[in-house]
């Protein structure tokens, strides 16, 4: 274990999907400017697809090594990649259930496997900072003596619903044999959430898929962990935050962008990206739709279809993202028959894109999203109010924070169908319509709040040195070293900055 003056050296894993890869970068380039060595591991499957599609844009610079541009900026940040447990061709979206077995079965021993020669590095191995949805953090940080750190990538609402699935199903809102429709007004932190608000993964009837396993182990884990840390804003969530303070140590160092958000340092993407900005400048200020659902998330062809249709029904420019597996991986044929032509002169269709480089062009009025929290993030900090088509897992619940409660977005179905007609009014009325100034008001604020968290006495910024000095308290404890030191937390009695 490493003597009390030496740097720490953490190690960071996300799980390995785009949305949780792209805030765990920018972890270990803010720890690493903050003096941490930092070891960062992706598994050999995402290194090959960041590497491939950088090769597709003759991007060579940091084609094997994220972070050797960082590291020639004088952070020292190591770059390692692990074995997931399936071949590289092996379909991972198309056979994603055998996968996640995977991860839940298999993937432990290849990580431990590489922790283990880390540990022997210098300076040594003192922290693992593991994505939460991962099932052994806990067991590898006991087996080589880490300071554990779990890092919840999504809003901190989310994580206590998990945090308190037992009060729900104990209540009858989950895991019962017909779930409670009525409001949920007893979870620590939170006034009230319709049941319909919950997470997929809470509204289903069958609760023992292999996510659900996940989610049940991953939650027993993070009730042991060191710390937590999540991607939000105490201001945003400062009930939810301070409960769950209550519990353990919890810091909101949100959002965790990388500095100049619109031109991020490298590429981190999984897919190659296409550039939309000549297509864009020739384009009127706030007169495009940014349409986009994600890197993980796949819907049905009948709503393609539907949104298609309804899109070019209501006459507003539009650049739609669609993935190639949006359906599914061996389904690729999805859209109207004549559409791209009828929609050529207003409409750009591409397979994916710098999406922070296109939501903060002048050309951008609103995005059609699916709710994911780094695009959530990304359109308050650019200033775009949104229209929500949740897909899965949080998406539900981000939307009612989106729509509800910061009333920055509207829904962009009220009905349990996509239909078309419905799909042009939205759109049409969103781009064209004098209520998006309320939005635009409403998402200003909200903006202030993100800006403000980061600022040199903000929240964030606060509760970021907090973190690192309970880390270092919590390298000192584990090396017998504590000398009566007492972390921030106990300090303060809570995570929350004063």
């Amino acid at each position: 274990m490493a003597s009390h003056d030496q740097k720490p050296h953490a190690i960071l894993i996300p799980y390995p999907y785009q949305g949780h890869i792209t805030p765990f970068v920018y972890l270990a380039i803010k720890l690493a400017s903050h003096g941490f060595t930092v070891t960062f591991v992706n598994t050999h499957y995402i290194h090959s697809k960041i590497s491939n599609s950088q090769t597709q844009q003759k991007n060579q610079h940091n084609k094997d090594d994220l972070f050797a541009k960082a590291r020639e900026n004088g952070l020292d940040i190591r770059y390692a990649t692990v074995n997931d447990g399936f071949p590289l061709g092996f379909d991972r979206s198309l056979n994603h259930d055998q996968f996640v077995e995977g991860l839940l079965h298999v993937f432990s021993a290849h990580f431990d496997e590489v922790v283990g020669n880390l540990v022997k590095s210098d300076p040594p191995v003192t922290c693992l900072i593991a994505d939460t949805f991962y099932v052994w953090p806990l067991m590898i940080a006991d087996k080589y003596n880490l300071v554990y750190v779990s890092f919840w990538t999504e809003p901190a609402l989310v994580l206590t619903l998990y945090y308190h699935m037992e009060l729900l199903k104990k209540n009858g809102h989950f895991a019962s044999q017909d779930n409670r429709k009525d409001t949920i007004d007893y979870i620590p932190g939170v006034e009230a959430i319709e049941p319909r608000d919950l997470m997929s993964y809470l509204q289903a009837t069958d609760i023992w898929t292999v996510v659900h396993r996940v989610i049940y182990k991953a939650f027993t884990d993070i009730k042991k962990a060191d710390i937590i840390i999540c991607n939000t804003v105490q201001e945003l969530e400062f009930d939810t935050i301070s409960a769950l303070n209550k519990k353990q140590p919890i810091y909101a160092i949100g959002p965790i962008f990388p500095s100049g958000l619109t031109k991020a340092p490298f590429s981190i993407s999984l897919w190659s990206e296409f550039d939309c900005s000549q297509w864009l400048n020739n384009k009127p200020n706030t007169s495009v739709l940014y349409v986009s659902f994600g890197s993980y998330a796949h819907t049905s062809k009948e709503d393609i279809l539907e949104i298609a249709h309804g899109l070019q029904l209501s006459g507003v420019n539009f650049i739609w993202v669609l993935r190639p597996d949006i359906v599914s991986s061996d389904e690729t044929d999805f859209l109207p028959v004549g559409f791209e032509e009828s929609i050529k002169d207003r409409g750009l269709i591409v397979p994916w894109c710098k999406q922070i480089e296109v939501i903060s062009h002048p050309a951008i009025g609103g995005f059609l999203t699916h709710c994911g929290w780094n695009s959530t993030l990304e359109s308050i900090w650019c200033g775009i109010p949104l229209i929500c088509f949740p897909l899965l897992t949080d998406q539900f619940t981000n939307r009612k924070l989106v729509v509800n409660d910061w009333k920055i977005g509207i829904n962009l179905c009220d009905k349990e169908c996509v239909m078309r007609e419905e799909v042009a009014e939205k759109v049409r009325n969103f781009m064209c319509g004098d209520s998006t100034q309320e939005l635009r008001k409403a998402m200003k604020e909200v903006r202030k709040t993100l800006e403000n968290a980061l600022g040199q006495d903000g929240s964030s910024e606060k509760n970021f040195h907090q973190f690192m000095e309970d880390i270092k308290v919590n390298i000192r404890k584990r090396a017998g070293l504590s000398n009566g030191h007492v972390s921030p937390f106990h300090q303060n009695g809570n995570g929350l900055a004063h």
